[in-house]
């Protein structure tokens, strides 16, 4: 009688301690992150062992489109990596939680962040996400090809790019830019028809922020996106951007990058890793990525100077938000308040596949980039350099969708840059009218 006592409220505790734990789901696009972010999940239940975190990953598309079908059927994640492109139209459209007073109620220090940072998530007083990284771009450099090419880290270090000719950085991809018979772009036997290896690729449109593709060359020129944030007047009609987006799409013809169909179809990274494209624009976010799958010497280098004397990169930074139907939210604010802590950011940084949002963190990811024989201190570099925000602003969906039609039609050839910016801008400008 008094075994069946013990066994009968041994388990009628432990189906109490089974119902009181909050499950709080928390969904993330990157794959190369997910290790990171498990360890956190790891080390917070260890903490917090009345919430347990049930972490899901989806690539990119199948990400946002979980996140906003999951808005209206009721299955959104209590807990998401957010985007500055893609947060307003979920503010506007009152999906995410305020933090602003739970932040203050639990004296959250938002300067704690690198500079900008925390900002860039708040509107008229409200706060819709709390900082966990940043990115720049660099470029990535196939060294065998290089060095064959007679091309020295020096050399890519230092490129000077302009719209008219292309500067030092076009001269070093014509040197990188191999036929089939071995001839590179500069010498008067290349024949374009068969190309071997494109010295380097631009990974395509880029839509209403061009993070990879054109932004940092345009801005270094001279453009800028729109005069602040939450401005819904653009400039995609600037004739800077137009002189960007004319010469990148130029080069195919050049024989130094591959046709828009082809990178469109291949991507520029397995273009890279395969040896198909001696340089390309990636993002921090990428170095694990290349790390494991480039099977030759690499090295990243700082963006060319524009001219304006400057290089320039975007400065983006993602936040982890809080879907106002979830059930759990005080748990899922402490799951939130965890991940924007020194505490996960440095096991996220020890793991080097982000820069952490939290000062001082950026250089531990970097040691840890050493450890693994990979120079990461161009994007380093790069945030020192010229920075600019992503374009934030109301119906951004709308305005991506309006840029990736314009740009595919210039990069396939039909239409010019200037007729078509000239027309997107036009309506773009008028949705926020």
């Amino acid at each position: 009688m008094k075994l069946k006592y013990l066994i009968t409220t041994t388990l009628a505790l432990a189906s109490c301690q089974w119902v009181q734990a909050a499950e709080v789901k928390y969904m993330l696009w990157d794959s190369n992150q997910l290790p990171a972010y498990q360890q956190c999940a790891t080390d917070f239940q260890a903490k917090n062992p009345d919430i347990s975190i049930k972490i899901t990953q989806a690539g990119w598309n199948d990400y946002w489109t979980a996140i906003s079908t999951g808005f209206v059927s009721g299955t959104a994640p209590d807990v998401f990596t957010n985007h500055l492109a893609k947060y307003p139209e979920f503010a506007k459209s009152e999906q995410l939680v305020d933090l602003a007073p739970l932040i203050a109620r639990d004296q959250v220090a938002s300067d704690q962040y690198e500079a900008g940072l925390y900002e860039v998530w708040g509107r008229d007083g409200k706060q819709y996400g709390l900082p966990k990284d940043w990115d720049t771009i660099a470029f990535i450099v196939n060294m065998d090809i290089a060095k064959q090419a007679g091309v020295s880290l020096e050399e890519l270090q230092t490129m000077e790019w302009n719209p008219k000719d292309g500067g030092s950085f076009e001269q070093t991809i014509r040197k990188l830019t191999l036929d089939e018979a071995g001839n590179n772009a500069s010498s008067d036997k290349f024949d374009k028809s068969k190309v071997k290896v494109y010295g380097f690729q631009t990974p395509g449109g880029g839509g209403m922020m061009g993070q990879t593709e054109w932004s940092y060359l345009a801005v270094s020129n001279g453009f800028k996106f729109h005069d602040k944030v939450w401005d819904n007047k653009y400039y995609y009609d600037d004739p800077k951007l137009v002189e960007t987006i004319s010469y990148l799409a130029g080069l195919p013809d050049k024989g130094v990058s591959a046709p828009y169909e082809q990178t469109k179809s291949l991507g520029p990274d397995a273009m890279f890793v395969g040896g198909k494209a001696a340089m390309v624009p990636q993002g921090s976010w990428m170095i694990s990525y290349f790390k494991d799958n480039a099977k030759f010497p690499t090295a990243w280098v700082p963006l060319p100077k524009g001219p304006n004397g400057q290089r320039a990169t975007m400065f983006n930074g993602l936040a982890d938000s809080i879907w106002v139907g979830s059930k759990v939210q005080e748990e899922a604010w402490k799951w939130v308040k965890y991940l924007g802590s020194a505490e996960c950011q440095a096991t996220v940084a020890a793991k080097g596949v982000v820069f952490p949002a939290i000062k001082g963190m950026a250089e531990k990811a970097m040691e840890a980039h050493k450890a693994g024989g990979i120079d990461s201190s161009a994007f380093i570099t790069m945030s020192k350099e010229k920075t600019f925000l992503a374009p934030i602003a109301d119906n951004g969906s709308q305005v991506d969708d309006l840029m990736k039609t314009s740009l595919e039609s210039i990069f396939i050839g039909k239409v010019d840059a200037a007729t078509a910016l000239k027309e997107a801008n036009a309506k773009i400008n008028a949705l926020g009218q």
